[in-house]
């Protein structure tokens, strides 16, 4: 079945931080939505590249050698291995395309790791 996806209807769904929902299968990967403020832990995907789409708001991807700024309809991609740290002083609304299974805190085990994501 096929089905259109309102980004704006599934974003007002939840308001918690760092806990990516699910909204689409793509292949092998979830399609994912999340509102992230504050500060991430550092941490990297040994075997994954990581997207970020910002949708809503100013995210700042830290690096150990400098940082990547994005604004709204503006994107990076992590190569695996890279230790990065997302930070948002607001709230910013991203999109993101992960493989299956992976966990949003790569290769650190933190308070703000999700085990399941939820599906919306």
């Amino acid at each position: 079945m096929i089905t259109r996806i309102n980004l704006a209807e599934k974003l007002a769904r939840f308001d918690d931080h760092w806990n990516p929902r699910i909204i689409a299968d793509l292949n092998d990967s979830h399609v994912k939505l999340a509102k992230v403020r504050g500060e991430f832990v550092w941490h990297q995907h040994a075997d994954e590249d990581e997207m970020f789409l910002v949708l809503g708001g100013t995210l700042t991807i830290e690096l150990r050698d400098g940082s990547v700024t994005l604004g709204p309809g503006e994107m990076v991609v992590i190569p695996k291995g890279v230790e990065h740290r997302p930070v948002a002083a607001e709230e910013v609304h991203l999109m993101l395309i992960e493989p299956r299974g992976i966990r949003h805190t790569g290769d650190v085990d933190s308070a703000l790791t999700v085990h399941e994501y939820s599906r919306i």
